[in-house]
């Protein structure tokens, strides 16, 4: 057993308990050779289990439905993010006429493409604030009660921004907003993870990226009757509602039991689990997720290391490449030009068939229609992605997805250079396909399934904060590299999908089916190449 396991420390007897069904196992296990043997549970999952073991449990109704309640910040995110894309001309270049004032407000607020990028790139930027804080806040406070507390941010957002008279209310109002979404992308992956079982662990894992894709698309349809002046401001204001239905919603859902269990609320993470796996044995579960807590007790004799020593490598055990990896894989989610798609596409596609002045005023254009058929094409692709990954793999599902994306990143180039809308159209299709399939969400799900407990929570909060700092700056310089490079805009992505391609390919670390201590065990050590010819073994002698 690893290291992880055997480390002994002082800690409440409350914290950690054997009960009698696991040591019943421990002992009929077929290598005890009829010997009285302690607990070993990850031995269990090699020679086999109970088909009443809730750890293997599939996904059911009541864990479905909880996991749908959380992640409907998601989805309020995505809306938050999605509802500037096809009012955009409208808001920014008074298209559908000069500025008129109704009720003290105007129709419109004109602006510079410059200035427009920063609007929208304020949202990222305040996730990237949000996402700061939101870990430890989590870690605090619970993952649901977190939920509530995080809808004040998505109801002042969309008041300030759906009653804006200028640029600079519109801009604080997207910021507010935005720290809603940077608290949503953290929680609620980590929540869907901690009520997950191995076998759900995939399909909900995706659950982040596919209930934003839901709001991006429901803000896309609605955008279609809510794009003329002044009616985006209804559009924007919609947000507030879908956060106060979340905030009543959530008082039906258990917490996370990984949340009750570390903060020694045993009984109860032992009762939300009993009500998560229906007709299922939880005692294995319970007495697994208590060990991997073990090494996290705050005590004088194992303190709590601190970020700084995890990304060194100077904590018990080296957790260097599987940081590393969670770290590159949310960077690069944002350097692949996906949310450029998600935010410019009505505009891109409109340049594209060279829509006139006239033709935008007459909606829905043949540029937002595309746009909406864009957005049903990702929900599609996730859905795929999420129902494959647990079947292949999430090393397999990630290099086919980036070299897709990489692909059809080129030939939005060459349908650009040439000057045929159509092509354009079809290969952000193409991108949108292969991008969300795989390379969109799976860096969502890779921090709770490659990181143990005591490392996850400021980790997460870091990576999470890379994500949307990143996100800021593409969504910002996006229409700025578009009237410098024009039909190159996609260039850069070709490159940065290629690169991921290559990570996928030589350090991906893979998880299919495996405990977190095993994922652990396996890839431990500095950053390397843990699979192809180059792949390198680590030893703790090294």
């Amino acid at each position: 057993m690893s290291k992880f396991i055997e480390h002994d420390v002082q800690r409440p007897s409350s914290l950690y308990r054997t009960s009698s069904a696991a040591a019943s196992f421990a002992s009929t296990s077929p290598t005890s050779n009829g010997k009285k043997k302690g607990v070993d549970i990850y031995e269990a999952d090699e020679q086999g289990v109970s088909p009443t073991d809730s750890r293997y449990s599939r996904l059911n109704c009541p864990l479905l439905l909880f996991a749908i309640t959380a992640a409907i910040s998601s989805i309020n995110y995505g809306w938050v993010i999605g509802s500037i894309n096809i009012p955009a001309l409208v808001i920014e270049e008074c298209a559908d006429g000069p500025v008129a004032w109704t009720n003290g407000f105007p129709s419109c607020i004109p602006m510079s493409s410059t200035l427009w990028g920063l609007v929208v790139g304020l949202t990222p930027l305040g996730a990237w604030a949000g996402s700061m804080f939101s870990g430890i806040a989590a870690d605090k406070f619970g993952r649901k009660h977190m939920l509530m507390y995080n809808n004040a941010f998505f109801v002042s957002g969309a008041i300030i921004a759906s009653t804006s008279t200028s640029v600079a209310q519109l801009s604080v109002g997207r910021f507010v907003s935005g720290i809603g979404c940077g608290v949503a992308a953290n929680v609620v992956s980590t929540y869907c993870s901690d009520v997950s079982t191995i076998r759900s662990r995939g399909f909900l894992g995706g659950f982040q990226q596919l209930m934003i894709l839901v709001g991006v698309f429901l803000s896309q349809v609605v955008s279609i009757g809510l794009s003329k002046a002044p009616l985006w401001r209804v559009l924007f204001s919609i947000s507030a509602a879908i956060a106060i239905i979340q905030t009543l919603l959530l008082f039906f859902i258990p917490e996370s039991p990984k949340y009750l269990a570390s903060t020694n609320q045993i009984d109860k993470a032992e009762a939300v689990l009993v009500r998560l796996r229906k007709d299922m044995d939880t005692a294995l579960e319970l007495d697994d997720l208590l060990t991997v807590l073990e090494y996290s007790c705050q005590t004088d004799y194992v303190p709590q290391p601190t970020m700084w020593q995890v990304l060194a490598g100077k904590t018990e055990i080296d957790l260097r490449h599987l940081v590393f990896s969670v770290l590159f894989l949310m960077l690069s989610q944002q350097w692949a030009g996906g949310k450029g798609v998600m935010f410019y596409s009505t505009e891109i596609l409109s340049d594209s068939f060279h829509l006139s002045d006239e033709e935008i005023k007459h909606i829905p254009t043949i540029a937002q229609l595309l746009t909406l058929g864009i957005g049903a094409v990702g929900l599609f692709s996730v859905i795929l992605g999420m129902c494959i990954l647990d079947k292949v793999g999430r090393r397999t599902v990630l290099m086919v997805s980036s070299l897709a994306t990489a692909i059809s990143s080129a030939l939005i180039v060459i349908g650009s250079k040439v000057d045929i809308g159509p092509v354009v159209a079809a290969a952000m299709y193409l991108f949108n396909l292969s991008f969300q399939s795989g390379a969109g969400f799976i860096p969502y799900l890779c921090a709770s399934e490659l990181l143990p407990y005591y490392a996850l929570g400021s980790i997460s909060g870091l990576a999470t904060s890379i994500n949307c700092l990143t996100l800021f700056i593409v969504s910002f310089i996006f229409p700025i590299l578009d009237k410098a490079i024009g039909p190159y805009l996609f260039v850069p992505f070709i490159v940065t999908s290629f690169v991921t391609f290559l990570f996928a390919v030589f350090m991906m670390p893979e998880a299919r089916g495996k405990s977190i201590v095993k994922v652990v065990d396996q890839y431990k050590g500095p950053i390397r190449c843990v699979a192809g010819p180059f792949a390198k073994k680590y030893s703790s002698s090294n």
